[in-house]
């Protein structure tokens, strides 16, 4: 029995650890293949934070220059089989080509993050908080105040993304408490059933 109390134990905390260190979901990493003497894609979208990873496939050899962008960088010449990386802070379009065949070119389009378009979405809603006029709604048998409730109508429209926006920005941390939290109650539970049956 105490054996398996201590692989269940071993289980539990395996399960947290991948849990604390999993990696962020943001950040992601795209691929750009150098290949018969191309970029491919030519043309990639990514968002600040992401990284680019250059793959050299030709026995030619390449690199990655700017020629226009926000912030410029130059890779090394990479040979066959060799890569190199780069992340993205700044906004923008990075224009580069291969300064040893200038034929060569492609763009990356850098996105702003997303958490900064959220944030100021939630100040529409406190517009739709206005309703107080709909409590001109018992004298709505006259026809001028059913013409003013019209304009105030249009004004829930931006309370969805608001709605949306929370339910977006919950989840990513709920699920990871409700998991530690069932994974630590088995370990105690377990504990306790152990510990409970020498004394019986």
């Amino acid at each position: 029995m105490k054996r398996l109390a201590g692989l269940l134990l071993t289980a539990a905390f395996l399960i947290l650890q991948a849990l604390c260190l999993a990696p962020p979901v943001d950040a992601a990493t795209q691929q750009v293949m150098m290949q018969d003497y191309a970029y491919g894609p030519a043309a990639l979208t990514v968002r600040a934070g992401d990284t680019v990873t250059w793959m050299q496939h030709d026995q030619a050899p390449h690199d990655v220059v700017t020629t226009s962008a926000p912030v410029a960088f130059r890779s090394p010449q990479l040979s066959a089989g060799q890569s190199w990386s780069y992340t993205f802070t700044k906004p923008g379009t990075y224009s580069y080509y291969c300064s040893v065949h200038p034929d060569m070119r492609a763009t990356v389009t850098v996105l702003a993050a997303e958490t900064a378009t959220k944030q100021p979405s939630p100040t529409p809603s406190k517009q739709t908080t206005a309703r107080p006029t709909a409590s001109s709604a018992p004298s709505s048998s006259s026809p001028p105040t059913s013409s003013s409730a019209a304009p105030v109508s249009e004004t829930p429209a931006p309370a969805p993304p608001v709605t949306q926006q929370a339910a977006a920005t919950g989840p990513s941390l709920d699920p990871m408490l409700l998991v530690a939290g069932v994974v630590t109650a088995v370990a105690v539970l377990c504990l306790l059933l152990v510990g409970s049956r020498p004394g019986g």
